[in-house]
């Protein structure tokens, strides 16, 4: 996914869900995401917001957006509006279709995992467009939008841009392998300011091989942490370091959404631990949106240290 212009880019449209937990409260992570990147929304990226029917009677009854124009309403869950912006994700009208959908799911609410929530996520995925499911993410992927239109960096988020104090995790399927090293290696730069990197199984030995080459044997050794392979439990180990608010605060984890996956309870599992401390972790889940996020992630790091 390239880096646009802002005289390129017409404005974005964003699918916009909640669980009913993450948006009952003047406190709630639906609240502290649109109080939180008020700028971003208002000025700088001007989205057109396709929202849920509950989760835009919330914003309404907490006076979130009150006068911002360019908001469309879609039906109640129960209606069918997941469902509906399932079906605008794979549209190819510009004028409908949805370029990335925040969904702040709480992963004790049952309808997480609905059919058409898991929907919702996979066409993501295989249509390339972010799928933001903690306030963490929705948070960090507004500001970077924001800042590759050459916005002002929120102060606020300072602290989780501090790489030497943060940490990522790379995870790649089999057949997402190639695609994660090809990444790596063009934002090597940047993932080497990360104090902390760890991934499962094959990916980590082959991440290690790839920083040998370019940092030298010695020096590229014990470049990424390697945890087991995830069918063996890799993703639980890193999902603990998750859940500890320690070492972990970003996943990128290459899914191939096209194949059956035996150890799927274990890749849901460390989607629900970011889900849980959904004010802490974030996940990018597909390699085009993750090439971008790491582009805009360099530039808000830079702009940081400057």
């Amino acid at each position: 996914m390239p880096v646009i212009s802002a005289s390129d880019r017409r404005p974005y449209r964003i699918g916009l869900a909640s669980s009913r937990t993450h948006q009952d409260a003047p406190h709630s992570p639906l609240a502290q995401l649109i109080n939180g990147s008020r700028a971003a929304i208002e000025q700088h990226l001007q989205p057109n917001l396709i929202v849920v029917g509950r989760t835009l009677d919330a914003i309404n009854q907490l006076g979130l957006l009150d006068g911002y124009p360019h908001v469309e309403r879609f039906p109640y869950g129960r209606q069918g509006g997941l469902m509906k912006l399932v079906s605008r994700v794979v549209d190819s009208d510009p004028t409908r279709t949805l370029d990335a959908v925040i969904y702040l799911m709480d992963p004790v609410d049952p309808s997480s995992t609905f059919p058409e929530a898991v929907a919702l996520k996979r066409q993501c995925v295989i249509h390339g467009k972010p799928f933001l499911s903690t306030l963490a993410g929705a948070r960090e992927w507004l500001e970077l939008e924001s800042v590759a239109l050459g916005a002002v960096t929120n102060p606020e988020l300072d602290l989780s841009f501090d790489l030497a104090n943060e940490g990522i995790a790379l995870i790649a399927h089999d057949a997402m392998k190639e695609r994660m090293l090809a990444i790596a290696e063009r934002h090597f730069s940047l993932l080497d300011q990360f104090a902390f990197r760890c991934a499962t199984g094959t990916t980590g030995s082959l991440l290690n091989k790839l920083a040998q080459k370019i940092k030298g044997e010695e020096a590229g050794r014990h470049w990424v942490k390697p945890f087991l392979s995830g069918p063996m439990g890799g993703d639980a180990q890193i999902a603990e370091l998750i859940l500890d608010r320690q070492q972990c605060r970003r996943v990128l984890f290459l899914e191939d959404p096209h194949v059956a996956r035996q150890h799927e309870a274990d890749i849901q599992l460390l989607e629900r631990a970011a889900r849980t401390v959904t004010d802490y972790a974030l996940c990018i889940n597909d390699a085009g949106c993750g090439e971008r996020w790491l582009t805009l992630l360099e530039k808000r790091v830079s702009l940081k240290s400057n």
